[in-house]
């Protein structure tokens, strides 16, 4: 195999990921959340406030959370919260001290001192159903507030609220307020004056289909569960939600994995001549999984769905291959092994001759040129705005916090007109665990405790 010489594999690998960045596509949020005050009456907006919304934690889809806002007065960076600070000031308990903050309440707190994640969890251990973290710099195009504050520093944009890698135990949502907005939010908070507010979350244009759409890659961990138990979900739903895997691929010539004199740069990372790309999952360019590996699977994916999916929008055979893939062939001795990717067909019943026809028809992956299939996932990608891996999207918008069939199926069942719910959603819906629900035919699992039939 050829070394990188010049290169490193973390410098390829910046390459690759430097892509995502360079992109003219926003943050996957397409999200129709909405941020109003509603006490004082001052403080309205028709149009509610502007904000930014975490890319972790879990939003109520097609709920609300209406709460009396508390301020923390801290960046609560602290994993030990004092609840019986901040503003406004409350009256004192049996203890001689000010009360806590009463519960359920959504607490506003400040930017800076540690990750979004950190901040949102000692808020969610503090009690807290919803978070506002007040930003601390003016943007560049708001004169008023950057003159207001006396200060040169602004910023261009607001920042991302993203996930640092540690926020699939968060559960409650969080925005990010401006600045402007949060002072004045702050200054009522601080006067002892009550602030109600309102975080809202709607699935947009709903009828009676919803559509729901997958972004990972073969390679992912986060996704795999999910990926193994979401086809009894998929199938239960039947035609009523149209279901659409897309597989994540780095564009090699934007990532200049393919030099001027046409040459692979990038090596083993990429197929056709450094145009496809993927990181390679093992951090080991000499043995393991490449990323040209991961190509190749995603291109059998793409297939796979293609044949055995697009059609009725479910897919059991494309479900069924994943899980025996999953099962079979999830390890660096067999992820590309042709005998393991055969089994997997056999085992998901689906026709190895049709599939490799398709990933041959559509360009191929040896040769120094275009795979029709690749540069459409390529183009869907840039146009969806897709930053975050894994991510699910629900009538377009992308879902928050972990990557679980019951978050999923929760937001297609909210996704739905009023009215036209699948039977199943009314059945499951109140069922502790919404899986085993599915499985059982509508009938929650009386072994769990609290579990009630959810039958309406």
């Amino acid at each position: 195999m050829p070394r990188f010489g010049a290169f490193s594999l973390h410098t390829v690998t910046a390459l690759l990921v430097g892509a995502i960045g360079g992109s003219e596509a926003g943050t996957p949020d397409n999200v129709s959340s909405r941020l109003q005050v509603h006490v004082p009456q001052s403080l309205f907006k028709s149009d509610g406030y502007e904000h930014r919304e975490a890319l972790f934690g879990v939003p109520p889809y097609g709920g609300s959370i209406a709460q009396n806002v508390y301020y923390a007065d801290s960046d609560l960076c602290d994993p030990t919260v004092d609840t019986r600070k901040g503003y406004p000031i409350r009256a004192k308990d049996d203890t001689g001290k000010m009360a806590s903050w009463p519960t359920p309440y959504i607490l506003m707190l400040d930017r800076g001192g540690c990750s979004f994640v950190q901040k949102v969890r000692n808020a969610q251990k503090s009690g807290a159903a919803g978070v506002l973290i007040a930003d601390n710099t003016c943007l560049c195009s708001d004169a008023d507030c950057v003159s207001a504050n006396g200060e040169d520093v602004c910023q261009t944009a607001e920042p991302i609220m993203a996930d640092d890698g540690s926020g699939s135990d968060i559960s409650i949502p969080s925005f990010l307020m401006f600045k402007k907005d949060a002072d004045s939010v702050k200054a009522e908070l601080r006067a002892n004056h009550p602030v109600q507010i309102e975080m809202t979350w709607a699935l947009p244009s709903p009828d009676d289909r919803v559509e729901y759409d997958l972004w990972t890659v073969p390679s992912d961990l986060v996704s795999r569960d999910f990926q193994k138990n979401f086809k009894e979900v998929a199938v239960a739903l039947g035609d009523r939600a149209y279901f659409t895997p897309h597989q994540y691929i780095y564009d090699g010539v934007k990532s200049h994995c393919q030099g001027a004199d046409g040459e692979n740069m990038c090596f083993n990372l990429c197929t056709n001549n450094g145009r496809y790309c993927a990181t390679d999952p093992d951090n080991d360019l000499d043995h393991g999984i490449s990323g040209a590996d991961v190509v190749k699977e995603s291109l059998r994916r793409i297939c796979i769905w293609k044949h055995y999916g697009e059609s009725d929008g479910i897919g059991k055979e494309w479900w069924d291959y994943i899980a025996e893939f999953l099962h079979r062939c999830d390890t660096p001795d067999y992820f590309a092994n042709d005998d393991c990717i055969k089994d997997a067909f056999k085992h998901s019943k689906i026709d190895a001759g049709t599939i490799d026809r398709c990933m041959n028809d559509s360009g191929g992956l040896t040769a120094d040129a275009p795979n029709a299939f690749l540069d459409l996932e390529m183009a869907a990608q840039t146009r969806r705005g897709v930053v975050v891996l894994p991510t699910a999207f629900v009538n377009t918008v992308a879902l928050r916090g972990a990557l679980t069939v019951s978050t999923v199926f929760s937001a297609i069942c909210a996704g739905f007109l009023d009215g036209t719910e699948p039977q199943i959603c009314a059945q499951c819906a109140k069922c502790s665990d919404e899986l085993s629900c599915i499985k059982n035919k509508g009938k929650c699992n009386s072994a769990i405790k609290g579990d009630s039939s959810g039958k309406v």
